[in-house]
């Protein structure tokens, strides 16, 4: 008897864990880590900083599980915390956010994710279309959800979208058009006229916009603007973002998804029966966290860059084209001239031979778009200064190789 379920099937398929034998595969994300750990190489592949948050922000972590903090919160998130994201939408984007119907607190991003493709995907005649390369968990939460996946395509040298393409995805069968803004993994900030396509597009299909808004605060060339501010998108939008990217704290799995009532109680209909509730005692922290001074935010947006620069800098003396990212953790550099024509290869070889973890873009795409994006290589800049550094002289190896 199989035992396995369709939905599993689909989830691992859609997520590449299944090899052609239908056994579970580790992601290229996995076995890099391990290479590192395997070989004592600087892990620039994974996307976590390796610095503590503000400390007003752990503090009140601290200070919350000692005042009991430490049961169900709840199943919306904390009031407070509730208020505290209203605000802040209001504070940064003038967007009026209700704080009792209009926003939801999750297990970070990718459960706000999950919960609403699960919520609004009703069958595989609903498409979701999304920009390629994307974050792994989208293809797997389609699948999951029963949806199809339609991709559209990012191309250097800026990684926008053709706007003719963009059009062509997007029919009358499209449910959620998902965008991902600063965008993970290229670094891609959308331009206005991309933004305003996908609002015309929503409005002319009758599709839901669903926003990955992660790294609002690390986008370096100017503010970020949420699609929800453009005319006609706030009442079709569900804005997703999280408290891990902006304060450091990417363990504590705090996130929050806003938009129309009617919308956010579909997603928590779902939510509920997946973590149901978490991080009690995060969730006043990062209502400390949303109420901090622009200096701050405005701090770690030019700390990021700064870092960003160096580690271009890095890569370019190696030997290695960048792609200057306009926001987010990463960093893109084509390893072509290096003999890195395969990504993949090259970044299974890169521990041994210079000392650093990195991502092929190719982890990104659908198997049959690997082509396109063959030579490319993600690093992670979201590391302290002197790993960077360090990471920059064992880099410089590759020139003399």
């Amino acid at each position: 008897m199989d035992v396995i379920s369709g939905a599993w099937r689909r989830t691992a398929a859609g997520a590449g864990l299944l090899s052609p034998r239908g056994e579970v595969a580790p992601t290229i994300f996995a076995e890099m880590s391990a290479a590192a750990v395997r070989t004592g190489a600087i892990n620039l592949g994974q996307g976590f900083p390796d610095e503590d948050g503000p400390q007003e922000v752990l503090e009140a972590a601290r200070d919350a599980i000692a005042r009991g903090a430490n049961q169900y919160p709840p199943g919306r998130g904390i009031p407070d915390l509730r208020t505290a994201i209203s605000e802040h939408q209001r504070r940064f984007y003038d967007l009026a956010v209700d704080p009792d119907s209009e926003v939801l607190v999750t297990a970070g991003a990718t459960e706000a994710l999950t919960a609403t493709l699960l919520a609004l995907i009703d069958g595989p005649e609903d498409e979701v279309v999304v920009f390629e390369p994307y974050y792994d968990s989208y293809a797997a939460a389609v699948a999951l959800a029963g949806g199809r996946l339609r991709t559209v395509p990012l191309r250097r040298p800026d990684f926008q979208p053709d706007l003719d393409e963009l059009a062509a995805s997007v029919t009358d069968r499209t449910r959620i058009i998902l965008v991902n803004d600063p965008h993970n993994p290229t670094g891609a900030v959308f331009s206005p006229e991309v933004r305003s396509e996908v609002v015309r597009l929503a409005n002319a299909h009758d599709a839901i916009i669903a926003t990955d808004e992660v790294y609002e605060h690390l986008s370096f060339r100017g503010p970020h603007v949420p699609i929800a501010t453009l005319p006609g998108a706030a009442e079709r939008t569900l804005t997703i973002s999280s408290a891990g990217k902006t304060f450091n704290v990417t363990g504590w799995k705090i996130g929050w998804v806003h938009g129309p009532a009617a919308l956010i109680t579909a997603v928590l209909t779902v939510k509920q029966y997946l973590t149901y509730v978490n991080g009690s005692p995060f969730q006043p922290a990062v209502a400390v966290g949303l109420r901090m001074p622009d200096a701050y935010f405005t701090d770690a947006a030019a700390e990021l860059l700064r870092k960003h620069e160096l580690l271009g800098a890095a890569l370019r003396t190696a030997g290695f084209e960048t792609h200057t990212p306009q926001g987010g953790y990463f960093t893109v550099a084509d390893a072509t001239a290096l003999g890195g024509a395969d990504a993949a290869a090259f970044c299974r070889a890169l521990p041994e031979r210079a000392g650093v973890v990195a991502i092929p873009l190719t982890a990104f795409v659908a198997a049959e778009h690997r082509g396109d994006y063959a030579g490319l290589v993600r690093f992670a800049a979201c590391k302290r200064t002197e790993v960077l550094e360090e990471a920059a002289r064992r880099l410089a190896s590759l020139r003399d190789a």
